[in-house]
């Protein structure tokens, strides 16, 4: 038998909603989503334009092609095409934290208070690193890379890339290194759902480098010098994140109860 003056009820108790009411809340979420990155891409094509987002995407590659030398279109509408989707791709990164935030407003209500404490600051702290690991991939990387590739080419061939090829390229590069910079994430994730425990994660700390090594070679391309960049940023991002888990875990436990104070004491 309960006893009313030990037990506490449930923050969740009356929170329950129809079926059809959370795919309405749902709609509506993505619609303010959808509306976030459509207004950022409408402010986009007016300044700077998509040619201009493109001429900007394009930068690294043609600092390192021999003078003269320029990107090529092989389809009839991809002048028209490849600016547009890079508009929209820049518009989407732009609108990430509206859309991770409604995301997190839809679960919001089903979480504890003390889940709700991890949820916003993880929400922050990736679209963060997903931004800085895209910056350093086309600040850092793209430089390093496309020098190298180039010089390998031999004097008789002319560097004419396909700017759809090159935007296949560029966003492949983007999502690998944004993923990669969300490894500490991941790693807070794994100790607060309970599937591994800080010391499980330095205990297996030689194999997650081993692990790292294979992902980044076959992310990158075939240049040691970005492989080991790559490498060394996840390496120490998976430190990092180990130090956070301690930090995130302690802060977002559940608080102990009446019952489970009596129930601990001698």
């Amino acid at each position: 038998m309960s006893d009313p003056h030990t037990d506490k009820p449930d923050e969740l108790a009356g929170s329950e909603q129809p079926f059809v009411q959370h795919l309405v809340e749902l709609r509506d979420r993505m619609i303010k989503a959808v509306i976030a990155i459509g207004v950022a891409a409408a402010v986009l094509a007016l300044f700077p334009g998509p040619g201009a987002l493109y001429d900007l995407m394009a930068a690294p590659l043609v600092a390192s092609l021999p003078k003269g030398a320029t990107l090529i279109a092989t389809n009839v509408i991809s002048p028209f095409v490849v600016p547009i989707k890079i508009m929209f791709m820049a518009a989407f990164m732009i609108a990430l934290p509206v859309v991770l935030y409604q995301v997190w407003a839809f679960i919001a209500p089903g979480l504890y208070s003390h889940e709700k404490k991890l949820v916003m600051p993880l929400v922050v702290s990736s679209t963060l690193l997903f931004f800085t690991g895209v910056a350093f991939c086309y600040y850092f990387v793209f430089g390093q890379v496309f020098k190298f590739i180039q010089s390998f080419a031999p004097k008789s061939i002319t560097a004419a890339p396909d700017i759809e090829e090159y935007l296949n390229f560029v966003l492949g590069m983007f999502l690998a290194f944004g993923l990669a910079f969300e490894v500490p994430i991941a790693v807070i994730l794994l100790v607060r759902m309970g599937i591994l425990t800080v010391a499980q994660l330095r205990q297996y700390r030689g194999y997650f480098w081993v692990l790292a090594a294979v992902v980044t070679a076959l992310v990158t391309p075939p240049d040691a010098g970005s492989m080991i960049m790559l490498l060394g940023v996840v390496g120490g991002l998976y430190e990092v994140g180990i130090w956070a888990a301690l930090l995130f875990v302690s802060h977002t436990k559940a608080p102990e109860t009446d019952s489970d104070t009596e129930s601990a004491k001698p």
